[in-house]
């Protein structure tokens, strides 16, 4: 085969000639409104009926869905300490740091990428205020022991699902389990919104104070009147218009951006099916002596591949980056993230309270041994069996 003959970026053709054309009848419109409106207030809803909850706040990045879930925790919970993944994006440890909670890390378990039950029950603490897991690239992240402990000792859960749109757990999709749970529309993921988040709750108090805060913190943007009723009667002295009860924050979506959710939103569970299949094959075709194959499938939903090396092998993984640069297959080292958040510098400048990356040797592995290629619907078979077949035939120093 020719140099670069596989052209595989991390995602293709997410945004549909039907998702343009949705929005060009939008806009074709005799009067529209562009910001946050009646189409955002649409896809809220029809996203709440997909994923199975009560209640969904659209806001412009998944970011953005963190750094709401967190400072909500903050003004429903006080200060104290978060527990959270070395594996995971930059947004969730931002999130906790910016709203001043102290994070506590854990390990991952290899099988899932996700936390270690055991060291996540044996961190929690009387300081403790939530656990805040990340379903990483797809896989279910959740389990019931891990469920059942927090739900005894009144700990809330906060998921970050923002890889993972459509994977489920115990027959219900992740991000119905926890108090609150995040969603990223970016290009890359299951669906997008070309940027966009979103933040769902079944608790009525969250969801209120979630609205306020994605728009400065304004009372007028909460969907209660008996909320907004108390405020008024509380602060005579103000314009009920402009009622500012939290210092909040700008993160608003607009029309168009929801026009682009509520059209993906209709084919997303077909796409996830075909996502699925292509997962099935690439884990089937790969040599497990050589790379990880085991992983925790049932339930879940991956928008890319991931690819870790079985033993540390640096030739090996050289060997890897330099096959999939020649063969034009994008990918990331590290796999989510980057890998172990604990060697970011932003970390290392914090101190980290005190955690060591070495101490954590699965996502050191995945750190340095892992990587994670794009898995999409429009992806051809015939190319990731022959992918399979390359990886397969290199060698290691092992």
């Amino acid at each position: 085969m020719k140099i670069h003959d596989l052209d595989w970026p991390l995602m293709r053709n997410n945004i549909t000639r039907a998702d343009r054309d949705a929005v060009i009848r939008f806009l074709s419109r005799d009067e529209v409104i562009l910001t946050q409106s009646a189409q955002v207030q649409e896809f809220e809803k029809e996203w709440s009926a997909w994923l199975g909850v009560r209640h969904s706040v659209f806001v412009n990045s998944g970011a953005s869905a963190n750094l709401l879930a967190i400072s909500a925790l903050r003004e429903t919970r006080g200060p104290g300490e978060v527990i959270v993944p070395t594996l995971t994006w930059v947004s969730d440890i931002a999130s906790v740091l910016h709203c001043g909670f102290k994070p506590v890390f854990v390990d991952i378990n290899p099988r899932t990428l996700g936390m270690d039950t055991d060291q996540v029950i044996r961190r929690i603490s009387p300081e403790t205020r939530a656990v805040f897991l990340t379903h990483i690239l797809g896989y279910n992240a959740l389990d019931r022991r891990l469920l059942d402990e927090l739900e005894a000792r009144k700990i809330p859960l906060i998921e970050d699902a923002c890889e993972s749109h459509g994977a489920t757990f115990e027959g219900r999709k992740v991000g119905t389990f926890g108090l609150i749970s995040n969603f990223s529309f970016y290009y890359a993921h299951h669906m997008s919104t070309i940027e966009g988040g979103m933040i769902s709750t079944n608790d009525p108090g969250i969801y209120e104070t979630i609205r306020m805060l994605r728009s400065h913190g304004m009372v007028r943007e909460a969907g209660s009147d008996e909320l907004k009723r108390a405020y008024r009667e509380k602060h005579p002295d103000l314009n009920p218009d402009f009622i500012f009860a939290f210092p909040a924050y700008n993160v608003r979506s607009t029309e168009i951006n929801a026009v682009f959710g509520r059209s993906q939103l209709k084919r997303l569970d077909e796409n996830n099916a075909v996502r699925r299949e292509n997962l099935s094959l690439f884990l089937k075709n790969l040599d497990p002596v050589k790379y990880q194959t085991d992983f925790e499938t049932e339930g879940s939903c991956n928008y890319a591949f991931t690819l870790i090396l079985k033993r540390p092998d640096p030739v090996l993984c050289e060997t890897v980056m330099t096959t999939l640069h020649r063969h034009g297959v994008e990918f990331r080292r590290g796999t989510s993230g980057g890998g172990n958040q604990l060697r970011q510098p932003y970390l290392r400048r914090l101190g980290a309270g005190g955690a060591r990356p070495e101490d954590y040797p699965a996502v050191d592995h995945v750190h340095f041994y892992g990587f994670y290629i794009g898995n999409y619907p429009g992806l051809e078979k015939e190319k990731i069996v022959k992918l399979c077949e390359i990886l397969n035939q290199l060698k290691g120093n092992l």
